[in-house]
């Protein structure tokens, strides 16, 4: 009258299964929320620098093509960007 052995073979391979598929689905979320929350700090760090260019008569635009590439690379991103305005 207890539980078959199938039964409960069934049931692990069911939860190790809903877990690898539950894996599968959270890590490029987890990509896509960190990209998404550098950018944001790439843009806080573009209006950061055209607070202090405006004082120079320097800006950079900010758009997200530019925040995501301070996001992504960072502080030398922010370098990148600002060499190229100057140079361009």
């Amino acid at each position: 009258m207890g539980i078959e052995l199938s039964v409960i073979l069934a049931y692990v391979f069911g939860l190790i299964l809903l877990y690898f598929i539950g894996w599968i689905l959270i890590v490029p979320i987890k990509i896509i929320g960190k990209l998404i929350i550098n950018g944001i700090l790439g843009g806080i760090a573009l209006i950061i620098v055209n607070f202090i260019g405006g004082f120079l008569n320097f800006s950079i635009g900010i758009n997200p093509i530019n925040a995501v590439i301070v996001g992504f690379l960072g502080i030398p991103g922010l370098i990148l960007l600002i060499v190229l305005q100057i140079i361009l």
